[in-house]
């Protein structure tokens, strides 16, 4: 039980852990991937070196700092973990040896005059509550999706019945239960998780259903990354035939019900999430402006679908931004260069009184964020997702 004084403790540490958030959990993520091997599968190594997953805990933990007192402040962060947890599979054991490994980089980090028995027993208390937290949380997903029409728990093996080449860097997997049973009906803007074996080592990756549920089978959509080892993966090894193992739907960013109009807006591979969401909010009967940025054509994938979706209704009209328009059929519907201010204000309805659901690189949603405030989309009607770690949108 966290007790009064031990808050007092938390909150006072806060301006220390300011000054060296990142150290500290990047000291804590070298411990915990050194030594407790059983978690690295849970964790990309990607987002370790970039230190994009640093920068991430970092400013979990001070969120929960500071609003340790009233945690309804943390709004829609608990339900992303929660949502990013259930997709990899994290479990209740693992929660203990990442209290071990942050209480150690606390007093490593912050030396045993400042980092106190007392702070150590005040964080160990405070984490224990967070985690506790989490863990129910978590727990009641689990049992839900499992019980659910088509749902299950933890691992399920799902055959690639068709692999697509969507775009010069993307490529859909069309995925089948291998027990020919039926399949969870996922919300419009969720994701589902892989586990692959990869030359002996485990990954898990999250990846966004890019079609919308049918109840028989699952489709996601992928950008191969250079130096990814599971997009390498998936785009040179894995073939129709080929089984993985797939977690079960999960996701917070999901399209809200309502009648207001929506506008998608993405960058790059942050389309595929949109594409469900513009088939659910177009059955039911709202008007869609879809926005999409790519740098050239021959990367922008699913316009061919969305260009016939267009010619079936007068309610999605679509709007495209390439940095290199060559090869693009122009129009006042294609643009070359950078969505700005001025393009968003003259592609969203004039009553900006809509539901805005943005995705892509960070820098390209940092800007979306602002111009949409500037031309006075409400906040709260302006959502976004990140494919990885979680990051300041400034």
């Amino acid at each position: 039980m966290l007790t009064d004084a031990q808050r007092a403790i938390v909150k006072a540490t806060v301006p220390l852990l300011e000054t060296g958030g990142e150290a500290l959990t990047t000291h804590f993520y070298r411990i915990m991937l050194a030594e407790y091997p059983q978690v690295r599968p849970l964790f990309n190594q990607a987002h370790q070196t970039s230190g994009a997953q640093p920068r991430a805990l970092a400013n979990a933990v001070l969120m929960y700092a500071r609003h340790i007192d009233h945690l309804e402040r943390l709004g829609d962060l608990p339900a992303q973990i929660i949502a990013k947890h259930v997709a990899l599979q994290v479990l209740p054991e693992h929660y203990p040896i990442v209290g071990t490994c942050l209480l150690r980089a606390i007093r490593e980090v912050l030396g045993e005059e400042i980092a106190t028995d007392a702070v150590i027993d005040a964080w160990a208390a405070a984490y224990q509550q967070l985690a506790d937290i989490l863990i129910a949380a978590e727990a009641r997903v689990y049992d839900e999706t499992a019980t659910a029409t088509g749902g299950w728990r933890g691992e399920r093996r799902f055959r690639v019945t068709g692999k697509v080449r969507e775009s010069a860097e993307i490529t859909s997997f069309h995925l089948a239960p291998e027990d020919g049973g039926p399949v969870l009906s996922h919300q419009p803007g969720q994701y589902l998780g892989l586990r692959l074996v990869i030359d002996g080592v485990e990954h898990r990756r999250n990846y966004s259903l890019s079609a919308p549920a049918d109840g028989r089978s699952l489709r996601i959509s992928v950008k191969r990354e250079p130096d990814g080892a599971v997009s390498r993966h998936l785009h040179d090894r894995v073939n129709v035939g080929d089984t993985l193992g797939v977690f079960p739907p999960a996701g917070a960013f999901t399209l809200a019900e309502g009648d207001k109009p929506v506008v998608l807006i993405s960058g790059g591979v942050g389309i595929t999430p949109t594409l469900p969401m513009l088939d659910a909010a177009l059955a039911a009967g709202r008007p869609v402006r879809f926005i999409h940025c790519a740098r050239h054509p021959q990367v922008h994938a699913f316009r061919d679908w969305i260009d016939a979706r267009a010619a079936q209704t007068p309610k999605l009209q679509r709007f495209y931004c390439y940095d290199d328009a060559a090869g693009a059929d122009n129009g006042e519907d294609v643009v070359q260069g950078r969505l700005d201010a001025a393009r968003l204000a003259a592609w969203l309805p004039e009553d900006r009184d809509v539901d805005v659901y943005f995705l892509g690189p960070a820098p390209f949603m940092g800007s979306v964020r602002r111009d949409l405030g500037t031309l006075g989309v409400p906040q709260a009607q302006a959502r976004y997702e990140f494919f990885g770690p979680a990051q300041a949108l400034n």
